[in-house]
C-alpha cells in the first residue's frame, strides 16, 4: 500500500480542498493517508486519515520558519513514499524530501506571486520586490519536484511554461454536501457570504451596499474578521443594522444558512489575484441551489452567465450590489429557477466526483513507474 503524507503548516485539519476532498478520497481508494498539520490540537484519526500535529507558533516569521523545521522533521518520521505540499513556504521542504528519495508534489492553491501583490502588510514597493523574487523562486525549485497539482487551470497554463508534469484539480463542490432542500417559499429575505472576511473581498462595498436597499433583505455574513480595523469600520456603517453576524460556522451550520438565503455573495475586488480565480464558494452558493451574485470579472461572468444561475455586477459599485439584492427578493420565481440552474451546472460539470477521478488518476500516473511496499 503506497503511503501518502499530505502537508500543511497553514491550512487547518479539516480543510476543504485538503483533507475533505484530497486526503478523504485518496483513503477510500486504498492509500495510506497521513495529514502533517501544526495547529496545536494534537494527533487524531479521522476518516481513514491519520492527522499528525507539529504543534503551533505564532507569528508569521515562526510559521515560515520554524515550524516548516518542525514539519519537515515529521515529514521524514511517518516514512510516507509520496508528501503532498499545501504551502508555498514549504517547497524548500520539498526540495530536501527529494534528497531523500520521496515523490513530491506542490499543490497550489493561488497564483502566490499575484497574491502578494495584494498583501496589506507589506509596502507597495516590497509587494512588487516579493512577488517578482517569488515567481524567479518558484520557476527555479519547483522543476526539482515530481509534479504540481494546481487549483485553477490559469495556475496550471502558468506552471506548464516551466513543469512538465501539471494538472489542475479544481475545487469544485461535493454533490449535495451544502444542499439542505428548503422549498423556495419557506426561504426568508436573506442572502448570504460565506468565508473569509477582508477588506479585498469587498465587504465594505458589500455593507454599504445594504444602505441602499429598498428590499427589507437582510445579510447572513458568515466566517471571521482577518483585520480587526476593517470589522470596527464597517460595524459603524448603516448598513451594518442588516447584517446577521454569524462568525464562523461548521458545514452543517453553514448548509442550513445557505438552505434559508435566496442568493449568495461573492463580489471580491478587481485585483490581480481574484480575476482568474474561481473561488469555492461560487461554486457552494450554486450547488446548495441558489443563484450568485458575483464579480463582473470575465471568467466569473463566463461561469455565471453561462450555466444563468446569477447576476455579475461591479463589486466596486455598493448600489449595483444591492440593486442585485432587490431584484432576487422581489423575483422569487427568477431566483429559483438559476438556482436550479446553478445545480443542474454543479451536478454536471462543476462538482468534485470528476475532479477526484482526476486526482487518483493523476497519482496512478505519476506512480506507475515506481514500487512500493
Amino acid at each position: 500500500m503506497v503511503k501518502v503524507a499530505h502537508v500543511t503548516s497553514v491550512h487547518s485539519r479539516y480543510d476543504i480542498r485538503i483533507f475533505q476532498k484530497e486526503c478523504r478520497t485518496l483513503a477510500v481508494n486504498n492509500y495510506k493517508v497521513s495529514l502533517i498539520v501544526a495547529d496545536g490540537k494534537g494527533d487524531e484519526a479521522k476518516d481513514g486519515v491519520s492527522i499528525v500535529d507539529v504543534g503551533v507558533l505564532r507569528g508569521r516569521l515562526n510559521r515560515i520558519f520554524r515550524t516548516t523545521q518542525n514539519v519537515f522533521r515529521k515529514a521524514l518520521a511517518v516514512q510516507a513514499d509520496v508528501y503532498h505540499l499545501h504551502d508555498p513556504e514549504l517547497i524548500p521542504v520539498g526540495i530536501k524530501l527529494k534528497k531523500h528519495g520521496k515523490v513530491v508534489i506542490f499543490d497550489s492553491h493561488e497564483d502566490v506571486p499575484k497574491q502578494l501583490m495584494s498583501k496589506p502588510y507589506l509596502h507597495p514597493v516590497a509587494r512588487r520586490f516579493v512577488s517578482m523574487a517569488f515567481g524567479y523562486y518558484e520557476r527555479y525549485a519547483c522543476p526539482k519536484l515530481d509534479a504540481i497539482l494546481t487549483a485553477t487551470p490559469f495556475i496550471r497554463d502558468k506552471f506548464l511554461a516551466f513543469h512538465p508534469r501539471v494538472l489542475d484539480i479544481n475545487n469544485f463542490p461535493m454533490v449535495g454536501e451544502l444542499d439542505a432542500m428548503v422549498p423556495w417559499d419557506s426561504k426568508q429575505s436573506e442572502v448570504c457570504y460565506v468565508g473569509g472576511i477582508t477588506s479585498i473581498r469587498g465587504v465594505r462595498e458589500v455593507i454599504k451596499g445594504l444602505e441602499f436597499l429598498k428590499s427589507p433583505a437582510r445579510l447572513n455574513l458568515v466566517g471571521r474578521f482577518t483585520e480587526q480595523s476593517v470589522e470596527t469600520e464597517v460595524q459603524r456603517y448603516k448598513g451594518w443594522a442588516s447584517v446577521n453576524a454569524l462568525g464562523q460556522l461548521d458545514r452543517l451550520q453553514v448548509r442550513d444558512v445557505l438552505g434559508r438565503s435566496i442568493a449568495g455573495l461573492v463580489t471580491f475586488l478587481p485585483l490581480p489575484n481574484h480575476v482568474d480565480a474561481q473561488p469555492n464558494k461560487m461554486f457552494e452558493y450554486m450547488s446548495s441551489g441558489i443563484p450568485v451574485i458575483a464579480s463582473n470579472f470575465p471568467l466569473w461572468r463566463e461561469i455565471i452567465e453561462g450555466s444563468q444561475c446569477g447576476v455579475c455586477v461591479d463589486p466596486l459599485d455598493p448600489q449595483a450590489i444591492a440593486e442585485a439584492i432587490d431584484y432576487f427578493v422581489s423575483n422569487p420565481d427568477e431566483a429559483a429557477r438559476m438556482g436550479r440552474n446553478g445545480q443542474k451546472a454543479v451536478n454536471e460539470r462543476y462538482n468534485w466526483d470528476q475532479e477526484g477521478r482526476k486526482l487518483l488518476a493523476f497519482y496512478t500516473s505519476l506512480l506507475s513507474k515506481r514500487e512500493f511496499i
